[in-house]
């Protein structure tokens, strides 16, 4: 019997669009970010002529709801689907995109509107850390406030602190067969297996072993359970390349103690450089400073001299590529403003 306890405050009614509870746009982003759920944030960044709302307004699109609105109509429309391709694509960005109202979405305000969309990925480490004991219930805390999903998974429900469910990020997992518990994992999971049980410590850690897909595996054991061990696998006929994966004894040997806080320290700062080698690859392939002011300026610019002679709908500006010389960023100091009172100067 599996049964799942206390996901991150109840905030789940928030995203629940059946919901009779709905958070403003501010209340969402905080929201979903904590949960490390995707996101865009939706803001009218300038209007000139009659608009539905003014300059300002924001609202939220995650994956299957919104939260407050831009005003309705077409133009909320277009907004959210364009808010939805960027969700599907997972990546952090922004890019701004002008609406003329009457000719382009036909509404009848006619008036304009320039759009900044933000996207915030979902994060994409997963943590499950099996074992609510001292040096869990220590752990926790420091995880909670990591960019990552966090599984925490034991099968007694009074070893679980009665403020786990302050964590936005942490689902706590009471089970019967905690092992069982690895095959609905996500892949490249980090593991973490400190059960007050050496039987279940082994069965956990051979689900994770057989599955091969794991990116860390990690197992509290003393020098002579972690030997028997090694000999229990060979048993198993698990591959020793595989086994020389795990992570044994658990953490830093640069942070000594056996204390549950000096044990969790150390487990954490190694968690946190097997995780960062997870996002090294992305990292590198991101060039991310942005656009200069003065040559977002110049697009705007000339993609409304170009509208003004044709009907064609104004396209996109990614405000996530990489700028052409680092040192126009110092521009902006000194340049005028982009948007003044809805107009592009």
């Amino acid at each position: 019997m599996t049964e799942f306890h206390n996901d991150s405050f109840d905030h789940n009614k928030a995203f629940d669009e059946s919901s009779q509870i709905k958070w403003n746009w501010n209340q969402a982003s905080l929201n979903l970010s904590q949960q490390g759920k995707a996101y865009v944030l939706i803001t009218i960044v300038g209007v000139t002529g009659s608009t539905p709302r003014n300059s300002g307004t924001k609202m939220v699109v995650s994956q299957n709801t919104t939260f407050d609105t831009i005003g309705g109509g077409h133009l909320e429309y277009k907004a959210i689907k364009q808010a939805h391709e960027l969700l599907v694509a997972n990546k952090d960005c922004q890019s701004i995109e002008h609406f003329q109202l009457g000719s382009q979405l036909g509404q009848c305000c006619g008036g304009n509107a320039t759009v900044l969309f933000e996207c915030f990925a979902a994060n994409t480490i997963h943590i499950a850390v099996f074992g609510a004991g001292h040096v869990g219930q220590a752990l926790i805390p420091m995880l909670a406030g990591l960019p990552c999903h966090v599984t925490w998974v034991d099968n007694r429900e009074s070893q679980f602190p009665v403020n786990s469910e302050q964590y936005a990020n942490v689902t706590t997992l009471i089970t019967d067969d905690p092992a069982g518990e690895v095959a609905a994992m996500a892949s490249n999971t980090l593991y973490i297996v400190m059960t007050h049980n050496h039987q279940l410590d082994f069965d956990i850690s051979v689900a994770v072993l057989k599955r091969e897909d794991f990116h860390y595996l990690g197992l509290i054991a003393s020098d002579t359970k972690w030997r028997r061990f090694q000999q229990r696998y060979k048993h198993r006929e698990i591959e020793p390349s595989i086994v020389a994966q795990m992570n044994c004894p658990i953490g830093l040997e640069q942070v000594v103690g056996k204390m549950p806080m000096e044990v969790a320290i150390s487990v954490a700062g190694q968690i946190i450089e097997s995780y960062q080698a997870l996002l090294l690859d992305e990292q590198s392939q991101i060039k991310n400073k942005g656009v200069p002011w003065k040559e977002i300026k110049q697009l705007l610019s000339e993609q409304q001299s170009e509208h003004s002679a044709t009907t064609q709908p104004i396209t996109s500006i990614n405000l996530s590529t990489h700028s052409k010389d680092s040192a126009d960023d110092l521009a902006v100091m000194n340049d005028e403003q982009l948007i003044e009172h809805g107009a592009v100067k």
